[in-house]
C-alpha cells in the first residue's frame, strides 16, 4: 500500500488515513484539550473507502500515523456486461474491469471519475 507519514493534528475532515490497515475517508475529528498529566488526544470517525466499514481511532496530536495515497483518475466507459465494466483511464489508455455501483446507471462511451490506491478501485 502506498502511503505517508504525517501527524495526527495535520489530519482534516475528507482527508485520508489508515486504520486497521485498510485506508478510510475522516468523516469526523475532534480534539480534547491537554489534562494536567497528559498529552492533547484526537478522535477520528472514518470510514473505509472500497469496502465501507466505519473505523474510530484515538490518538495523542502528536502522534504519526500513516495516510495512504489515494488517486483520483478519470476514466472513460468502454462496455457493460450485467454488472461488470470495462473502463479506459485517460491518463495512460489502459483498460481495466470494475463492478457497476449499484446505485450508478452508466452506459458506454460515459466519463467517469474512480479513486485508484495499488490494485483498488472505487467509482465516485
Amino acid at each position: 500500500m502506498a502511503k505517508q507519514q504525517q501527524e495526527v493534528r495535520d489530519l482534516q475532515e475528507g482527508s485520508y488515513v489508515v486504520i486497521d490497515d485498510a485506508a478510510c475517508k475522516i468523516n469526523s475529528y475532534s480534539t480534547a484539550k491537554p489534562g494536567k498529566h497528559g498529552s492533547a488526544k484526537a478522535r477520528i470517525e472514518a470510514e473505509g473507502v472500497f469496502d465501507g466499514k466505519k473505523r474510530s481511532l484515538s490518538q495523542p496530536v502528536d502522534a504519526k500515523i500513516w495516510v495512504p495515497i489515494v488517486e483520483r483518475k478519470q476514466g472513460q466507459v468502454v462496455s457493460v456486461d450485467g454488472s461488470d465494466m470495462q473502463v479506459m483511464d485517460l491518463e495512460t489508455y489502459e483498460t481495466m474491469t470494475m463492478r457497476v455501483p449499484d446505485d450508478q446507471d452508466v452506459s458506454p462511451d460515459e466519463n467517469i471519475e474512480f479513486l485508484e490506491m495499488e490494485d483498488q478501485r472505487k467509482i465516485i
